[in-house]
């Protein structure tokens, strides 16, 4: 056999083997199978803090840095990162067969539903201008000002939520003991401390804070002290390092990529915790999961579904919400993941959970295949662009309940119907 068929047939060999697993190497759809439609849950783009530097600057040294947006806004740059995930979902969609490579013929076929935030809300519109740009396509939300139950159920007073029986459930994970936190990351709250204080005095110390477990005011469970204000410190150094920042304006010169990847394990522990807990999970993703599976249930029938998000022929429903979504979702279906770069479970700006349904032409069977897909660090900070040569990080999903061996773990729908609609609690959803 001579060199070039010998190559020839390797590659034919090579196209066989990535077609039995379900998508081509280029990313077309295998023989046999289509993609018919797609449910994203994401979190917003990159944000300064939710509060004023007057209530975080008493545990550092200097003062924050100030951003370009008012508190909680979507940056520039996180609009720009948002833009380019909406444009390589284009043209991930497209390589698998959902979209059509340009034009705005998908655009009467994709549902986007954001919360009232800003930053949420500014989110959707980057992705759908970016997915289908030059379209005609509405952001749907609530009414900007309220509590949008899909996302808040609590919050809204949708739902009546056990505070007590919240805590108990965290309480239970921890030993009755959130001041043993504080020994169990010790490593990271000082690298912390080193951070904000560089050994100088500040009004409030970091490690001084009282150590409480209770009642949220408006919701399921609250941790104050040490730990608790970590937690959102350290997110709010991610978000500087997402956006860009240089010099002073990066943790006052003093934040590299390992002591921030360091305390970011205080912050995806203190989500694990208030987040992640199932009965926390529950109450909080069980409305928002069930509109989910019956958009789901939608694209496989063809027939209008009571509670749907969406219509009838939508090939695609883009729900943007918070990380606490995310957590909420993965305490409720006991979901993990971990994407290069990040710690497990991690729900960094922009991150997505994915259900792509799948449809066999032959016998008709529908199939989910679920994932997390997030940019990297290094693609948010300088923006790099992602092409499907360059595509975000991503991680396979197993889905407790119905997820099988096969190669991307997915889950017969009949299945995962019966996986979701057996994890939620019907108390907790709004008709």
């Amino acid at each position: 056999m001579n060199r070039a068929r010998f190559v020839s047939l390797a590659l034919a060999v090579v196209s066989i083997q990535w077609s039995a697993r379900g998508v081509l190497a280029q990313g077309t759809p295998a023989r046999g199978e289509e993609l018919k439609f797609v449910a994203i849950v994401t979190r917003h783009g990159v944000r300064p803090p939710t509060v004023s530097n007057d209530q975080i600057n008493p545990y550092s040294a200097e003062p924050w840095p100030q951003w370009d947006v008012p508190p909680g806004y979507l940056t520039a740059h996180g609009r720009a990162l948002m833009r380019l995930f909406g444009a390589y979902d284009r043209a991930q969609f497209a390589r698998a067969g959902l979209f059509n490579p340009s034009g705005c013929a998908d655009a009467g076929h994709v549902y986007f539903w954001a919360d009232t935030d800003e930053r949420t809300v500014e989110t959707g519109r980057a992705l759908a201008e970016s997915m289908l740009p030059g379209c005609t396509v509405e952001v749907h939300s609530a009414p900007a000002g309220t509590r949008d139950p899909l996302f808040n159920p609590v919050t809204a007073a949708v739902v009546r939520a056990d505070p007590d029986l919240a805590v108990a459930a965290v309480s239970g994970r921890i030993g009755g003991h959130p001041e043993a936190l504080l020994v169990a990351y010790r490593p990271a709250l000082e690298a912390m401390q080193q951070v904000l204080t560089a050994g100088k005095t500040v009004k409030q110390s970091l490690l001084e804070l009282p150590v409480s477990l209770g009642p949220a005011a408006g919701g399921l469970v609250e941790m104050r002290g040490p730990f608790a204000t970590a937690a959102t410190l350290a997110e709010d150094f991610l978000l500087e390092y997402t956006n860009g920042m240089e010099g002073h304006d990066l943790g006052w010169g003093r934040l590299t990529e390992s002591n921030l990847r360091q305390m970011m394990t205080i912050h995806i522990a203190h989500a694990d915790l208030t987040r992640r807990t199932p009965q926390i999970g529950r109450t909080s993703a069980s409305n928002l999961l069930s509109h989910v599976v019956k958009a789901m249930e939608q694209a496989v029938t063809g027939k209008a579904v009571p509670g749907a998000i969406g219509k009838p022929g939508d090939s695609m429903l883009v729900i943007v919400g918070h990380d606490s979504n995310l957590s909420n979702i993965q305490g409720t279906l006991n979901l993990t993941w971990l994407i290069p770069g990040y710690q497990p479970n991690d729900t960094p700006p922009g991150g997505a959970l994915v259900f792509e349904l799948w449809r066999q032409t032959a016998g008709g069977e529908y199939s989910v295949r679920t994932y997390y897909t997030a940019q990297t660090l290094e693609q948010m900070r300088q923006a790099l662009p992602l092409t499907l040569d360059s595509p975000p990080a991503k991680a396979t999903v197993f889905v407790p309940g119905c997820g099988t061996a096969k190669e991307g773990s997915p889950c017969d729908w009949t299945a995962f119907q019966h996986t979701i609609e057996t994890s939620i609690d019907p108390a907790f959803v709004k008709p």
